[in-house]
This record gives C-alpha cells, sequence and structure tokens, in this order.
C-alpha cells in the first residue's frame, strides 16, 4: 500500500464516517431503540478514531525512522479491526430494519477490537531502534 492509496482511503472512510454518523443522528431515531441507536454510535466512532489513525500512517509511511513494514501492518489490522467491530455494530444494531438473522456477529464484535488494538500495537513498534553513539 502506497502513500497515495492510503490517503485516498483515508478520505474514503472519513467520508463514510460523517455520513453514517448524520444517517445515526437523523434517520435512525425513528427505526431502532435507543440502546441499538448507542450500538450504531459506537460503531461511528470507532471508525472515525482509526480514520484519524489511517491518515497518521499516510503521513508516517515515508519518513525516515519509521519501519514502513510494520505501518501497513497496522493499516491491514486497523481496516481488517474496523470491518469487523464497526461493520459488526452496524448490522447488529440494524437487525430491527433490515431484519436478518446477524446475532452471529456479537463474537465477532471483540475479534474486530483485538485487530484494532494490534494495529495500535504495530504502530508502536513502528519506530526504528536508534543507537547513540558513544
Amino acid at each position: 500500500m502506497n502513500q497515495s492509496l492510503l490517503i485516498r482511503l483515508t478520505a474514503i472512510l472519513g467520508l463514510l464516517s460523517v455520513a453514517l454518523g448524520a444517517f445515526g443522528a437523523h434517520g435512525l431515531r425513528q427505526l431502532v431503540a435507543v440502546d441499538q441507536l448507542a450500538v450504531f454510535e459506537t460503531g461511528v466512532r470507532y471508525q472515525f478514531y482509526h480514520t484519524f489513525a489511517l491518515a497518521l500512517a499516510a503521513v508516517l509511511l515515508d519518513r525516515s525512522g519509521v519501519r514502513p513494514e510494520r505501518i501497513r501492518l497496522a493499516v491491514w489490522l486497523w481496516l481488517a479491526g474496523l470491518v469487523l467491530f464497526s461493520g459488526s455494530l452496524y448490522l447488529l444494531s440494524l437487525r430491527e430494519v433490515h431484519g436478518w438473522p446477524v446475532a452471529f456477529l456479537g463474537p465477532i464484535t471483540p475479534v474486530g477490537g483485538l485487530l484494532l488494538m494490534g494495529g495500535w500495537l504495530a504502530l508502536l513498534l513502528s519506530p526504528q531502534n536508534s543507537h547513540p553513539h558513544a
């Protein structure tokens, strides 16, 4: 994944975060229960947080002093985590609307959360070790 693609992906996810947030704030209030609306909003919030993380990754990707393979790993973990975490929350919170049998997604949500955390761990491990000269 190169920096240009990552910037575009960040922009798409940011746009979707705003659109989904607006949909949740204005379109879902009459369609789902308050507790399900809160679940939907959690998905949007984590999607937005990790959109900013992707923007940070785009800035860091070509910088010296970081391991680009670890930045790319963080990006892939965040993307997979968003699909599983936020995606499952969206589908679970909207089951009154779509009527699909999605209860099996409940255990998938925490797996997505672990992937999101793994992305942050990859970012933590991305700086190259520098050894001061004696």
